[in-house]
């Protein structure tokens, strides 16, 4: 758990940041399909506070979430800035989880098609069978049971305690929930883990046993990715999620907004 809920100096510039990475990240999740409806959350803790977090209000469709559009909510609930509704999932399951995993300052969960399939599955794992899952290797944990929706907080508790210290959880019969210490490093895991599962399910779907990959290169591949998380001396992650801003730039500007 988090040791303090004390506020730190910050300056409005981190938070408007903030709020338009967020909104990107919503908008970029929808021009890839990983919403469904208007259901769904993703959050972040506000800069400068580890007892609140960013929160688009529901009934928002993903597409036409803005940066002034965030509810900043506290732990109790309290919606401290900003108009619109809570929708219980979202304190139930976000609350917890930013508040007793420390690797999560940026929480997304989505029903995203391919990875919610695996999670539907007898055998949900995610296999070392393609070189985007090599970068998931022991980061995934695996929740396989299923109480219905999370209508309380003990149930986003366990979720919580069975994501532990990973950054991914397959939730059985569900889906997705990622984490990241900000929101380019859990936009790219929530990215590649979907079309790594995409890979996984057409692979399947012809019938034919998938070929593993060695452990001995998992463990070269692995070492390559690390050796390899920068480039020019900027993470992969940033220079990914600010190639996909400037997209959103060029067609949906309104999202900084």
């Amino acid at each position: 758990m988090n040791a303090s809920l004390k506020p730190v100096r910050t300056s409005a510039d981190a938070e408007t940041s903030a709020r338009v990475d967020l909104a990107a990240c919503y908008r970029l999740a929808d021009r890839f399909g990983l919403n469904e409806g208007i259901d769904n959350h993703l959050t972040l803790l506000v800069p400068g506070y580890s007892d609140r977090f960013l929160l688009a209000p529901f009934g928002m469709h993903w597409s036409e979430v803005k940066a002034s559009d965030f509810l900043a909510v506290d732990f109790t609930g309290r919606v401290v800035s900003g108009q619109g509704s809570v929708e219980d999932t979202a304190m139930y399951i976000h609350q917890p989880v930013h508040r007793l995993s420390p690797q999560g300052r940026c929480v997304l969960h989505t029903h995203m098609p391919y990875a919610t399939a695996l999670c539907m599955l007898e055998n949900p794992r995610l296999e070392m069978a393609v070189q985007s899952a090599l970068g998931f290797y022991n980061d995934v944990a695996y929740d396989r049971t299923y109480n219905g929706l999370a209508f309380d907080v003990s149930e986003g508790e366990r979720l919580a305690r069975a994501l532990g210290s990973k950054s991914v959880l397959m939730m059985a019969n569900h889906g997705v929930l990622v984490v990241g210490k900000t929101v380019p490093q859990a936009f790219e895991r929530l990215y590649f883990l979907e079309r790594a599962a995409q890979a996984q399910v057409l692979a399947l779907s012809t019938g034919r046993p998938l070929r593993l990959i060695p452990d001995a290169i998992i463990q070269k591949t692995i070492e390559q990715f690390d050796a390899g998380g920068s480039v020019g001396g900027r993470d992969r992650a940033d220079l990914h999620f600010d190639a996909l801003k400037r997209v959103l730039d060029r067609s949906k500007s309104d999202y900084a907004s």
